[in-house]
């Protein structure tokens, strides 16, 4: 900050060339308006010259401005992944551990139950289809039948000519039209009349129902035979499942980890069975005769053939083609080689 003092009546006290000489009066009175009439200017630097140039927010004034709506983005670092022999539904170390053609590993009592309760729930799903098919029928039906009493109608009207009413019936609906009328609707009847008309009460809204939406757009629902896998989408079956055998850190001179008391072995980090590397993010397969977990290098390198014929296990030596090789879904890690490593959530804007 640069400032300046300028004496303006100094200045002009200097330029003025006066006629006669001043008196003393004047003089003092000179004195006191040069005291005054001192003014100091204080000059600012440029704007771009300041710290954070044009932007005057800083990231996280500006990140608490717009972090309730757009789109936002986070790092998903290791602890966010599931690691390679963890449960996909459980997120736990997978106990008595199953593969799904998809290569998915899931905990057998967790995807036996899940597929139990999507079959209960699809059996419901197909009663209330067919009630539903059988409701439309018979609206269908009753629809057909009043069109056609109504044609009806319409046609005797047109070939006899339109009745005509009494003087004797005129009258009638005359008196009846003057006399009182006397409230017969009840309470319960009255209160449900309300919740229709008031629409913008909570429990007078329509439940909505998406199965009669679609047939009343003339979309019959595709309801699945079979339960749907939950991370692929794929039908799944139970006999699909294949088992395998998963070996730990700890656990690595044992086939057996089918047992839940072992929680202190479960922690611990998969391994191949054949080279006893650990894995964390790569390709791993497994043989499904066997059940036998390895390392996708490993089987490149030591049992893969050329023709794809021959091949023998090296934990068990029985032989197995191409097809019973089954690629598991291999772990994820913080590093973006893994696979996806960022979470985004949109927020629309309310305007």
């Amino acid at each position: 900050i640069i400032t300046k003092s300028i004496n303006y009546s100094h200045s002009l006290t200097q330029n003025s060339t006066p006629s006669t000489k001043p008196s003393i009066n004047n003089r003092n009175n000179n004195r006191n308006t040069q005291s005054h009439n001192i003014v100091t200017i204080h000059s600012m630097t440029r704007k771009s010259k300041q710290p954070g140039g044009n932007m005057p927010l800083t990231y996280s004034e500006r990140s608490k401005l717009t972090g309730n709506y757009g789109t936002q983005t986070a790092r998903l670092t290791s602890d966010s992944q599931l690691p390679f022999g963890d449960c996909c539904l459980q997120l736990a170390p997978a106990v008595d551990p199953v593969a799904t053609p998809s290569g998915h590993i899931y905990s057998r009592e967790a995807i036996v139950s899940y597929l139990l309760t999507k079959n209960k729930q699809l059996k419901q799903q197909r009663q209330e289809y067919e009630q539903l098919l059988a409701a439309n029928a018979h609206k269908s039906q009753q629809d057909a039948k009043v069109s056609e009493s109504l044609a009806m109608q319409e046609f005797l009207a047109k070939d006899q000519g339109p009745a005509q009413k009494s003087t004797q019936d005129h009258a009638i609906e005359f008196h009846n039209s003057l006399k009182r009328r006397i409230d017969t609707e009840t309470k319960q009847e009255g209160n449900k009349r309300f919740k229709e008309i008031s629409y913008w009460l909570s429990e007078s809204q329509p439940e909505y129902n998406e199965m009669e939406e679609q047939m009343r757009n003339g979309q019959l629902p595709a309801i699945p035979e079979r339960p749907l896998s939950p991370m692929s989408g794929q039908p799944l079956r139970l006999k699909d499942l294949v088992p395998i055998t998963l070996m730990r850190e700890d656990n690595s001179n044992s086939h057996d980890n089918n047992s839940s008391n072992n929680n202190s072995n479960n922690k611990q980090k998969c391994i191949c069975a054949v080279s006893k590397k650990t894995i964390t993010s790569q390709k791993v397969v497994a043989i499904k005769k066997t059940s036998v977990v390895m390392l996708k290098d490993v089987y490149d390198t030591i049992v893969k053939t050329a023709n794809g014929k021959g091949m023998v296990c090296p934990m068990t030596g029985k032989s197995f083609k191409e097809k019973d090789l089954l690629e598991l879904v291999k772990g994820k890690s913080g590093f973006a080689a893994s696979g996806k490593v960022e979470a985004s959530k949109y927020t629309p804007t309310m305007t």
